[in-house]
This record gives structure tokens, sequence and C-alpha cells, in this order.
């Protein structure tokens, strides 16, 4: 059986339901480990589901402070972010541990490093499994220093691993002294040690980010991890009616990072956008939104791998899937960032002639 554990928002998560689907073509038992509010999307793909009653939505994390964390917009912003919500970490680390048990293998997103040290535990190999590039290279910038900020290459990389260490390895600590009176031998941060029984696999395109010749050759990146819509998906019939009534529209979603405070005047900007440029729109994840003229459609929620393919162009924030789908979709992006890693993909997309210059929120 193999265990994937992972956490974050329903973009977080996708990746490695696409990786599961994978795992489970080739015949083998796979689940992942996520958070209860998740049950439903992850079963929809067949794929079973290991409910953790600790996620982003029941730890009650301080509505200011998360939206500090999808605000940082610098190195020094996320850095102190990320200290202030690691004391959650330990919510979920018991869960996670639990759901190890019985594994052959466990993969691990990058904020899960418990997946590591119970692997080492239980005597099984386990695997790191990035969403986006993360390990050393002298060859770029790591993803929160990319096209933005001016600092050593090599301080990049530890700042970013630096991170996600100090955000997950409390939830750690505490529950391995609770567990078995000490830490694990040889205790730090397992980002870098990289083996063939502790491999490497990462979700990024080599076309967008080629991978680095000085990785250590454990380390495997072979494109993004995309979950296909089944046959049984239905788009509303008033989203195909519109679609078939006129040119192709211009996609506007921020993802998780939007906040409703920010709707009407980010609608603002898209109907006087649309109305200079002469296009159609579709406003994606903005919740319920009145008085739209003809032009524009609103929905709520549809799969990217469905509709990019049918616009004209994507704009959204820069998530790493929401830009990697932007990118198989093969359609123009216009990236608005918002904080964090966003702004690397936005700057990519620009470097690499696939989207327009980033324009910042701000």
């Amino acid at each position: 059986m193999i265990t994937i554990l992972c956490s974050g928002s329903r973009g977080d998560i996708q990746p490695y339901i696409a990786l599961a689907i994978e795992l489970k073509k080739q015949g083998e038992y796979v689940r992942i480990a996520a958070g209860k509010s998740f049950g439903d999307f992850i079963t929809s793909y067949g794929i079973k589901h290991f409910p953790l009653a600790a996620d982003y939505k029941s730890v009650d994390i301080d509505p200011k402070l998360l939206e500090a964390a999808q605000s940082s917009t610098n190195p020094l912003k996320m850095l102190f972010t990320f200290n202030k919500m690691k004391k959650y970490s330990k919510m979920m680390v018991d869960e996670m541990y639990e759901a190890c048990i019985g594994s052959d293998v466990v993969v691990y997103h990058t904020g899960c490093t418990i997946g590591y040290f119970a692997a080492e535990q239980m005597g099984i190999p386990s695997v790191m499994a990035s969403p986006f590039p993360m390990l050393k290279t002298s060859k770029v910038p790591s993803i929160i220093a990319y096209g933005k900020t001016k600092m050593p290459i090599s301080l990049s990389y530890k700042m970013l691993q630096g991170m996600l260490w100090m955000a997950s390895k409390t939830g750690v600590i505490l529950y391995w002294k609770e567990k078995f009176g000490k830490l694990p031998e040889n205790f730090n941060c397992p980002f870098e040690l990289v083996d063939e029984n502790h491999p490497s696999i990462v979700s990024c395109s080599n076309y967008v980010f080629p991978r680095p010749g000085d990785w250590n050759k454990n380390v495997y990146q072979f494109g993004y991890w995309f979950t296909q819509e089944n046959d049984e998906y239905t788009p509303p019939k008033e989203l195909v009616e519109f679609l078939s009534e006129g040119e192709k529209p211009i996609y506007f979603g921020f993802g998780s990072v939007f906040n409703e405070k920010n709707k009407d005047k980010f609608i603002s900007y898209v109907k006087e956008s649309l109305s200079k440029t002469d296009n159609r729109g579709i406003i994606c994840g903005m919740g319920n939104v009145k008085n739209l003229p003809e032009n524009i459609f609103a929905i709520d929620r549809i799969p990217h791998t469905w509709l990019f393919p049918k616009c004209l162009a994507v704009c959204h924030h820069g998530g790493a899937g929401t830009t990697a789908a932007g990118f198989a979709a093969g359609v123009p992006s216009i990236i608005i960032p918002f904080s964090n890693d966003q702004f690397a993909w936005a700057h990519r997309s620009y470097d690499i002639g696939v989207g327009t210059k980033p324009i910042y929120k701000k």
C-alpha cells in the first residue's frame, strides 16, 4: 500500500490526486491522507481517502494570519508568517503518523515531513513529492526569489527550505517527544537527504524550469501532474451555451487567495478591460455576481483542464497548478501575482514567451 500525505487547499491537493491516479493505473493500492473536508473531492476520482480531522478549514486558524500567509509579497514577510503558523502543524502530525501505519511506501508533500520520519521509524521507503522545484541548485534562483528579489541563489534556497521546514518541524518534534520520549536519530531537515531509498519527484515541466544538472540523480522531474476529468463530467448548460454564442472568452479567476473584500473592485476591472478590448469573459470563484453584462459569465468552480483550452487567454493569480494548466492549454497567460511563489510563475511565464509581463496586484 502506498500512502500519500498532503495538506493545503484544493489546488494543493489536486496534483497528488493525479499522482495517485497514475499509481492506481499501475496496479498499486494507493490512498491519500488529507483533511476531511476534501473527502468528496478525492473520492470523486476513485481514490481512497484517509480523513484527517484537522485541516486548514477546521483547525480554527486566525483569518488575519491566513490572509497574511496568502499575501506575503517578499521572502521576509513569508518567513515571518510561516513562523507564526508553525504551531498549527502539531494538530495534523498525530493523524498523519497513524495514516502511515501498514504502508509499504510513504509519499509526502514537502509540508508533511512527518512522512519521512514515520517511514524511517517503520523501516520503509519514503518519497518526497514536491509541487514545485525546491532542491538546491546553482543554476536558477528558488521560486521565492526568481524574477522579483535579488539575492544569492544559495541564500534563496536556504530561505525556501528553511520556511517549509520551520512550518513542519514543530509538529514533528512535539509528536515524537510525546510518543517516543526523544527526537529521531540524526533529526534534521530531510529535503536534501535524497538517495535510492528516499527519491524525490517534482511536479514541473522541463520546458518551464529545466531539470538542473547538479541535482542528485535520484530526483525525477518528468512534467506536471494533471488530473484528467472523467467522462462523467458535465458542464452547466448555461456555460456551454455562453461558449457557443460568440468568440472565445478570457478567463478571470484568482483561486483561494482571492479575498471577498476585493470582489467589487476586481469585477469592475474585469468589466472595464473587456469593454475596452471588446472581448468576452468568464469570472470564476468570486461567488454570486449580479448585474453582469451579456459578454461576461460567472461560475463558482470549473475544472481548468476542461475550460482553459476553450479560452482566448487566462488571467489568474499565478498559483503553480493554475499556471501549469494555462501552459498545458496552449493559451496566453495574464498573471496578477498576489504572494509567495506566484511572482516566480508570473515572471517565468513572461520569460519563456507565453504570458504578459507580470501585473502585481498592488
